[in-house]
């Protein structure tokens, strides 16, 4: 006796069958056949469409270039002095330079001529990393005294509180300040919460 049957008295009535009276058709290998060409179709129409998006897309874009002689600017990252989570928060990308191009290596990268105080950075660097020499203030920044760090990185520091605010939880309230860092205009802000800006800078938020 079937386990279904020895606890609820009757047998099992698999759903395969539920179906109006005076039909019964059997799931056989026809079924998994039809399944299977169902499948293969699927495959090779989002095979085409895969093909026809990475053709639209080579058509738009284009690889930057560039020659030795050539000055570009270097992309660098910089990072809020204070973490979270165990991550340092990053704020929108900044580049230095100009610097001339020395070499090039491969097909994706270039040797740049950096200057001294950077002799801890490796000199050769991807093409993504770089941008063409054309004058933009807004984001590009003096590197006289800039300490960056292997992974060109650099950490930022707060100038000035611009507004304050709490954070209702369920269990509790977190207070958080809006920061303007340095070499970011005030577009750029963050919130931060304000228990960890005064470990990291009492005075500062004294100040503000």
């Amino acid at each position: 006796m079937a386990p279904y049957e020895a606890l609820y008295g009757r047998r099992c009535h698999s759903p395969i069958h539920w179906h109006e009276a005076g039909e019964k058709k059997n799931f056989g290998t026809e079924i998994v056949e039809q399944t299977v060409k169902v499948i293969e179709k699927i495959k090779e129409r989002i095979k085409v469409a895969q093909i026809d998006k990475n053709l639209m897309r080579d058509k738009r874009r284009k690889d930057l270039q560039f020659k030795v002689g050539d000055k570009v600017f270097l992309k660098i990252s910089p990072t809020k002095s204070i973490s979270r989570f165990g991550k340092r928060g990053k704020l929108r990308p900044r580049y230095i330079g100009p610097f001339e191009i020395l070499a090039r290596v491969g097909d994706l990268a270039y040797r740049l001529a950096l200057p001294p105080q950077f002799t801890s950075v490796h000199n050769v660097f991807h093409v993504s990393m770089l941008r063409k020499y054309v004058h933009d203030p807004s984001h590009i920044i003096n590197y006289s005294g800039l300490e960056i760090n292997r992974d060109l990185s650099y950490e930022e520091v707060p100038i000035a509180v611009l507004d304050r605010k709490t954070h209702k939880l369920r269990n509790k309230d977190i207070n958080l300040v809006k920061v303007q860092w340095s070499r970011h205009g005030q577009k750029e802000t963050t919130w931060e919460r304000e228990d960890e800006m005064m470990a990291k800078y009492p005075e500062f938020l004294k100040r503000g």
